[in-house]
């Protein structure tokens, strides 16, 4: 295994060693570990971040009626802080850049991902793709039932597919045209695409953290499912009433009471593209790849080439403009110069790679600071020692359940916090005859969960900037994760469904109290 061994200052702080595996693309610490770098030392990164987030995004807004410092500038604070902390402790700057290395390549599929929505969006948008399909939904959806439909179709879609980006990335935006071509309010619109898209991911078998919460976890993969169960459909059955209720009782803005602007809005759009059933080849694509569980940046790739050869052999737009649709979005002036309403232009100028930069941007300062605070092992030790306290059964569930919730929102990454919290409470788990899926369970009910709710997530700014709903106008009608964050920790209060005493137990340790600060974290194989 090739690898390039650094060693750090020690003056100050424990003098141990640390290496590159070049061959893992991971950063690895030699034993023993940074047992002499205090817990405080340890955790003030995430202390600083938490302070910064505080007054930058909550109190500023909230109390001071100033407007919100941008997520990149807080990212870059935190992560300048967390680097002149490691410098003060004596590391040095070739290690602290390694480790930001291994973080960042290990992101890099996610980034790529990023870039890949975008152009899939112009592609779609530019070969008549989503123009058809929103057409073909203004015609068939009743605007009643507008709300429960972008849940249950997204709903349907993650489901078979496995994946809450692609299904909010494709069939997603499709629904946010309908939405806003009805009159619909595109916040609630927005809020039942995104938990629709997660009902899928967080129980579908192809669903890359469903299978990563069970591996770290040690559980089987179906008894997490069907523990998940237990909470994820009770939740979306009362997020679908919801929704019907508010289609039923909320007269829709505009559209669907003024035929005359319906018929308008279709007209343009037709106006400006031609449709024909071979334009559904796109979304097929991504269809096929999914269920064949193909590796989703090909697959990505696949459907941008094929609809971006239906829009130039299909439509009348020059070659240079379907190409620069694709890195700038699809732009009207591209068209036939007909005049159309500004609910068409709302529709069709969108996408492109420049789209997904804000996202990008932000994402890779979030790993610039996870990174160097991955030198500190900081999220392990913080989760470990604060819900250390978690003895009895109940209590240690929701001790699982905040912790995988804490270390998502500060880590950005499902993966990472997967392993850090079955790492910190397996052990417990089987001490006290906690079923591992269980554990599985909570580490997904508030872990996964919880992600686009969170502003500077990977997964919030990729929603974002692909349904173009702020997380602010969202969040309070993502109502299958709002619901599911009441059900999981009264399941974990009252014991229904959690199956004390009578779950598969791993063979690790039984000590309900082991936590050991100094001991190895696995990492995630992907982010």
């Amino acid at each position: 295994m090739a690898m390039a061994t650094i060693s750090y200052r020690g003056a100050r702080r424990a003098k141990s060693l640390a290496y590159f595996s070049l061959e893992d693309n991971k950063f690895k610490l030699q034993s023993p570990q940074i047992s002499n770098v205090s817990f405080a030392a340890s955790a003030f990164p995430a202390v600083l971040l938490l302070v910064l987030v505080g007054y930058g995004l909550m109190a500023r807004p909230l109390f001071f009626g100033e407007p919100a410092i941008p997520l990149e500038v807080v990212f870059t604070f935190a992560a300048a802080g967390a680097i002149a902390q490691l410098l003060w402790l004596g590391f040095s700057w070739d290690l602290i850049q390694q480790s930001i290395i291994a973080r960042l390549s290990r992101a890099l599929p996610a980034i790529f991902i990023l870039f890949a929505i975008g152009l899939l969006v112009g592609a779609w948008m530019v070969s008549g793709t989503i123009p058809m399909l929103v057409d073909w939904g203004v015609r068939l959806i009743d605007p009643d039932w507008i709300y429960a439909l972008a849940f249950v179709v997204p709903a349907i879609f993650s489901t078979l597919t496995g994946t809450s980006w692609g299904s909010a990335g494709t069939i997603g935006v499709v629904i946010m045209g309908v939405g806003a071509s009805l009159g619909a309010d595109i916040a609630i619109v927005a809020g039942a695409v995104i938990g629709g898209a997660y009902f899928g991911d967080k129980l579908s078998p192809l669903s890359d953290t469903t299978n990563m919460a069970a591996i770290a976890a040690e559980a089987p993969l179906f008894d997490h499912i069907r523990a998940m169960l237990w909470t994820t459909v009770p939740s979306a059955c009362i997020a679908l009433l919801a929704y019907t209720l508010i289609g039923l009782l909320m007269p829709l803005e505009g559209g669907a009471s003024d035929p005359e602007g319906i018929r308008a809005f279709l007209a343009g759009l037709e106006s400006q593209f031609n449709y024909h059933p071979v334009l559904l080849l796109p979304p097929a694509v991504v269809l096929f790849g999914s269920l064949r569980r193909y590796p989703t940046l090909p697959v990505l790739l696949a459907s941008i080439l094929t609809a971006t050869a239906l829009g130039i052999l299909l439509q009348s737009f020059a070659l240079v403009d379907v190409l620069r649709s694709l890195t700038t979005g699809f732009s009207l002036s591209m068209g036939s110069g007909i005049a159309v309403p500004d609910a068409v232009r709302v529709l069709v100028e969108r996408g492109g790679l420049y789209s997904m930069r804000e996202a990008i941007f932000v994402a890779l300062l979030v790993y610039l600071f996870i990174g160097a605070i991955d030198l500190l092992n900081t999220m392990p030790r913080v989760v470990g020692r604060i819900f250390a306290f978690a003895k009895g059964r109940a209590a240690t569930v929701l001790a699982a359940l905040g912790a995988a919730a804490a270390t998502n929102a500060m880590t950005s990454n499902q993966s990472a916090t997967a392993f850090i919290v079955g790492d910190a409470f397996g052990r417990r788990f089987d001490a006290l005859g906690i079923p591992r899926p269980i554990l599985s369970r909570s580490i997904e009910d508030t872990g996964t969960m919880i992600e686009p709710l969170i502003p500077w997530h990977a997964t919030a700014l990729f929603m974002v900037a692909t349904l173009g709903v702020p997380v602010a106008d969202y969040w309070h009608w993502q109502l299958l994760s709002l619901t599911n964050f009441i059900i999981a920790p009264l399941l974990a209060i009252t014991g229904i469904g959690c199956f004390y005493g009578k779950g598969i137990k791993s063979t690790s340790a039984s000590s309900p109290d082991a936590t050991d600060e100094s001991s190895p974290t696995r990492l995630e194989p992907h982010p």
